[in-house]
């Protein structure tokens, strides 16, 4: 990330390697915090908040994992080279 405190959604996206709408959503469900600025509306994602918000996916996937251990079966298709 570069070291802007505020990050555009778009910027987020390319950071999480996901869409903006993806990203869009997430600070609609307010699972990312954001800030809206602007007559226009525009949305800012403060660079803190999305790396807090890395680490808590990191907490809740460690968490899935350890709830659902892992099969072969459950491999993706598009995850198999």
């Amino acid at each position: 990330m570069s070291g802007s405190r505020f990050l555009t959604l778009a910027d987020v996206a390319e950071v999480l390697n996901t869409s903006v709408a993806q990203v869009y959503a997430l600070v609609r469900r307010a699972e990312l915090p954001a800030i809206k600025i602007g007559g226009r509306g525009q949305w800012r994602v403060e660079s803190a908040q999305l790396e807090e918000y890395i680490q808590r996916q990191y907490v809740a996937t460690r968490e899935f994992v350890d709830a659902h251990p892992f099969t072969e079966a459950e491999v993706p298709a598009d995850e198999l080279g």
